[in-house]
């Protein structure tokens, strides 16, 4: 079954809502439980960047170090591609861009994951 970072942050008790931002796709506020997600991003930028906020929940970061925004990238990778999917596209197209599309995830996270389990060529 594939990763819903929607259902993730209801099942977590995290409020998701939608509002202008500049800074960021999305934010974590962890003294309010809250995550706010730039409005009017196309489907696979929220789904990405809500993953990786879920990321942070889920190891309980509040701050955005560096390293927290590393744990938060790997987490959102691997909770959104399917190794064995990944394996199989790469079979047909080693193209990055094409990759990401077919996974539905950004090329960022493509590449995150590339480079966590050394696939990157």
């Amino acid at each position: 079954m594939k990763y819903d970072p929607f259902d993730h942050a209801e099942q977590m008790g995290v409020e998701v809502i939608f509002r202008k931002i500049r800074t960021a796709n999305a934010i974590w506020y962890p003294d309010h439980r809250l995550i706010v997600v730039r409005e009017g991003m196309k489907a696979v930028y929220t789904k990405s960047a809500l993953a990786h906020e879920m990321g942070h929940v889920t190891f309980g970061h509040r701050d955005d170090r560096p390293k927290h925004e590393v744990q938060a990238d790997r987490f959102a990778c691997n909770m959104l591609i399917d190794p064995d999917e990944i394996v199989e596209l790469m079979k047909w197209t080693p193209d990055s861009v094409r990759l990401a599309v077919e996974l539905g995830v950004t090329t960022r996270l493509l590449r995150v994951y590339l480079n966590v389990h050394r696939l990157a060529g």
